[in-house]
């Protein structure tokens, strides 16, 4: 159980560095607009806000990867940044899009299941 729940953060950090590089990197390009449902005009004047919500991601991700690397030490660590994941989950869908909720939170809420039933 303990290496299912490191797998499902390091899965959920995955998902962050893969959002990093949407919003850093190709917010501004044809797959970033296909994703994100954007005019090309909207993401040349929003994409320096996208870049900045994708640091934030990235911060998420690393949060994640250092719980990893704790061991068990790492375990509160795990909580607060999968914690931190759900609640930006949460919100992006209640403001956003629902879809937010499934590619965001879901993940997180699942491996925070997992690590809680392997501790305990």
């Amino acid at each position: 159980m303990y290496l299912l729940g490191n797998v499902l953060v390091g899965l959920v950090a995955v998902l962050h560095v893969y959002f990093l590089v949407l919003e850093m990197f190709l917010w501004d390009t044809p797959f970033g607009r296909k994703t994100f449902d954007l005019t090309p005009e909207c993401s040349v004047e929003s994409k320096t806000l996208a870049a900045n919500q994708g640091l934030y991601n990235g911060f998420l991700a690393a949060g994640l990867v250092w719980g990893i690397c704790l061991g068990e030490a790492g375990f509160s660590i795990k909580l607060f940044f999968l914690s931190c994941v759900i609640i930006a989950g949460i919100f992006g869908a209640m403001t956003v899009s629902r879809k937010i909720f499934f590619v965001q939170a879901l993940p997180a809420i699942i491996a925070i299941g997992v690590l809680i039933m392997a501790r305990y």
